[in-house]
């Protein structure tokens, strides 16, 4: 039975870590799992994933006992967080509960953090004798900046969701409650889109990361709007925008 329960509906992929009995934590099992959910999901023509977690822990981290045991490579324990990286459609996470040690790389590796106001985050990698791995350190300093970075995983800091939230680890923290609902309304206006727009203003963002010219960032954007106003769904869509504005 795979650790990681998938349901794809109206275009969104949910996929839900579901080993509560080892806090959701990162087995190798789990890892495959939830890699080969993302290929299937994509490969399935989901327009949006939305990734949370069986109750009371989002994520334990790597599992203690494969960590001790080294009976596979460390890179193998990355597999799921790295697709999620590489999806080519937008993701979103769904936090509630706490995130520790690699399993903080899960939702950095999304493109949208939604929190709970039970989450929590705490990298705790030191803490447990080991350096961060999956590319930990760039993804947090990426959204929180070098010295978040530091407080978090040098000093020992952790952020609940609202404090999360105000860092910009998070976009926003509601109750609870309200989390699969807001994360939900998200993914629903993704999968509203065109899934071909959507995924190449994805593909122009991550591009865009690694340029520091503005013109170069420009020009990139442009060969993509170029594209983006030669394609049916773009007349279709002003056609009806006209339409609805004439109306009023």
């Amino acid at each position: 039975m795979s650790l990681v329960r998938t349901r794809l509906h109206d275009g969104i992929g949910r996929l839900t870590l579901a080993d509560p009995g080892h806090r959701n934590a990162l087995s190798r099992e789990l890892s495959d799992d939830l890699a080969a959910a993302v290929h299937a999901l994509v490969a399935d023509e989901a327009r949006a994933l939305v990734l949370d977690a069986e109750p009371p822990v989002f994520c334990a981290g790597g599992s203690l006992d494969g960590l001790i045991a080294r009976d596979y490579p460390l890179a193998a324990s990355y597999a799921g967080f790295t697709a999620l990286a590489d999806a080519p459609v937008p993701t979103i996470a769904a936090v509630s509960g706490p995130a520790i040690g690699a399993g903080v790389n899960l939702p950095l590796a999304c493109d949208v953090v939604l929190a709970g106001e039970s989450a929590r985050f705490d990298p705790r990698f030191l803490d447990v004798g080991i350096h961060p791995g999956g590319g930990h350190l760039w993804r947090l300093a990426e959204r929180i900046g070098e010295q978040g970075a530091a407080a978090l995983v040098l000093c020992g800091d952790s952020l609940t969701g609202a404090e999360a939230a105000a860092r910009g680890l998070a976009w926003r923290c509601v109750p609870d409650a309200e989390l699969p609902a807001l994360a939900t309304a998200f993914a629903e206006r993704v999968a509203a889109r065109s899934p071909e727009l959507v995924r190449l203003a994805k593909a122009t963002l991550r591009a865009s990361r690694s340029l520091t010219d503005p013109a170069d960032a420009a020009a990139v954007e442009l060969a993509a709007q170029e594209w983006s106003v030669a394609q049916p769904y773009f007349r279709e869509t002003v056609t009806r925008l006209r339409a609805k504005v004439r109306s009023r």
